[in-house]
């Protein structure tokens, strides 16, 4: 459930907090008072798209704060499959800030991806834009919705169905990748023959390179090293280190204190000697033999050869060395492979088949189910006589989801057939289909929160009470936030809030606040009469928050 929604700087809002209740929470206000504005920063929250204009003027930042509870067993453990750990009042935060230069989203203070933060509000809450019902005529909407409705009895076959296409795919591919004449094989056979024939000839061995570059570098540089350790023995002049010492010899029995210099002097004496020897044994066993050289150059030239085609190390090309022997072994065994490739294929095409068939036969029945559901919930919407019927056709292909095309098709006219909804219903009526496709769906998802934003398009009178009716029912077992200006609705809130415009200091500013008891009929009042507010238009408002209520109990 939606707790609490912060905002700052967004927009028209300096600054709004938002308690939400249980049941059915509704928001009105008047035009342009920034109703969208709310809906908007939730849909920023949960990682919709965030602009730099969304920053209100004169501010470094926007942020937007959503505080949820975790409502039951199941959300909490689908939040820890998705390595997010509820705090310990059983909560979850969401958050965004939004820069000139970027947005940060964070889920309980640590930061996320936007792709990561869409996983987890998923679970959390379930939004209807103003535009949403037009997704009712893409036919591909209509599987899923049917899928979400049988979720329980259609997930384990669609798991089995995904993992059998893939292997049924993979083998398609195979059996794709053998077309091609005889002569072509051959070619390739050959091809491949010489490469494998060039990589076990290079006998290649790990660490081979690294050795080999380090005696090429000491080679290539032999005359440089002999020069510079040349010039190190010249610099240590033995004679000058010998007068060094005898100076101090013949000084150090006037002063106790010389001693210690006179010892340094014997130290530094024997390191240079020692170091003198070091250099001149090395210097001695420095040779630079040409052939040597040359055969270090030409291994080198054929490491670095294979290494270049074939792989960036020694194991990388013994990798591909085994994929140019599997190749090789399949041209050779071409005939054979590809045999044993089509009745592998055939196998699971007939696998594939029947678990195609099992899940269409799930569909089919649930599809029965789901289309009676709609027919009763769009009733209560005042389809007074409506048919409502799911139909399935069979793709020309296998999908990893089966061979199913299914499409809703409706007639809300007595004696008149089916048709395509995108052939009968209008935007009023696409909007009503969609709010009873999630009063069926409400009794089977785990979300608890919905928003519906503007459900009411294109109703009135009997059919918005309808409406306010079937928000109701909803609101029974889910929390529903709805933005609506049709006092039938509003008339069924738990919780009111109003959203309305005003300037301060010269600047427009947006506020929310709940309702209360008295000042919940003056906005009913306001949605009933507009600008002319008498006491009968009032009254009518009392009316209709009682009458609201009785229904309620």
């Amino acid at each position: 459930m939606l707790l609490e929604l912060q905002v700052k700087n967004l927009v028209l809002i300096e600054q709004a907090k938002v308690e939400f209740g249980e049941g059915l929470n509704i928001l009105t206000g008047e035009t342009g008072a920034g109703k969208s504005i709310i809906i908007g920063s939730v849909n920023m929250a949960l990682g919709g798209k965030a602009s730099r204009d969304s920053i209100r003027q004169g501010a470094d930042s926007a942020y937007i704060e959503l505080l949820f509870s975790v409502d039951t067993p199941e959300q909490e453990k689908a939040l820890r499959e998705l390595e997010i750990e509820p705090l310990e009042d059983h909560t979850v935060i969401l958050s965004r800030r939004i820069t000139p230069s970027r947005s940060i989203a964070r889920i309980n203070d640590e930061t996320v991806t936007t792709t990561r933060l869409k996983q987890v509000t998923g679970l959390l809450i379930d939004i209807h834009g103003q535009h949403e019902h037009q997704s009712l005529l893409h036919i591909h909407k209509h599987l899923e919705i049917l899928d979400a409705y049988a979720k329980g009895k259609v997930s384990p076959w669609k798991e089995k169905v995904s993992r059998e296409y893939g292997v049924y795919r993979e083998l398609t591919d195979q059996l794709a990748s053998m077309e091609g004449g005889l002569e072509e094989r051959l070619r390739e056979a050959d091809f491949c023959r010489f490469e494998i024939e060039t990589i076990e000839n290079a006998n290649l061995k790990e660490g081979e390179e690294e050795e080999l570059t380090a005696r090429y570098r000491k080679l290539s540089h032999a005359r440089r090293i002999i020069e510079g350790l040349s010039e190190a023995c010249e610099a240590l002049d033995e004679e000058g280190m010998a007068r060094a010492v005898r100076a101090v010899d013949q000084v150090s029995g006037y002063d106790e204190g010389l001693k210690s210099i006179r010892d340094q002097i014997y130290d530094v004496e024997s390191l240079m000697s020692d170091l003198g020897h070091s250099i001149k044994e090395y210097m001695e066993g420095c040779t630079f033999e040409e052939g040597e050289f040359r055969q270090i150059e030409d291994r080198l030239d054929v490491i670095h050869g294979v290494q270049a085609k074939y792989g960036s190390s020694v194991s990388k090309v013994m990798e591909e060395l085994e994929e140019k022997k599997k190749r090789l072994e399949e041209l050779e065994h071409f005939d054979e492979i590809r045999d044993r490739t089509e009745k592998e294929l055939a196998a699971s095409t007939d696998r594939l088949e029947k678990l195609c068939q099992k899940l269409s036969a799930i569909r089919k029945k649930a599809g029965k189910e789901l289309a009676e559901r709609m027919k009763e919930s769009l009733i209560d919407l005042n389809f007074l006589d409506v048919q409502f019927v799911m139909e399935f056709q069979r793709l020309d292909r296998y999908t990893p989801e089966g061979f199913d095309g299914a499409e809703f098709l409706i007639s809300t006219n007595p004696g008149e057939p089916v048709k395509p909804l995108k052939a009968v219903a209008s935007g009023g009526e696409l909007s009503r289909i969609m709010l009873a496709i999630k009063t069926v769906l409400a009794d089977t998802d785990q979300i608890s929160t919905l928003i519906f934003d503007e459900i009411d398009t294109g109703i009135s009178g009997r059919t918005a009470q309808m409406v306010s009716r079937k928000l109701n029912e909803i609101a029974r077992s889910h929390q529903v936030i709805c933005i609506t200006p049709l006092p039938q609705i509003a008339s069924m809130a738990d919780c009111h809030f109003e959203i309305a415009k005003s300037v301060e200091k010269g600047k427009t500013v947006t506020r929310i606040h709940r309702l209360e008891a008295d000042e919940v009929i003056g906005e009913l009042a306001r949605l009933l009469g507009g600008e002319a507010i008498t006491e009968a238009v009032v009254e009518n408002a009392r009316e209709m928050k009682g009458l609201a209520e009785g229904l309620k109990g």
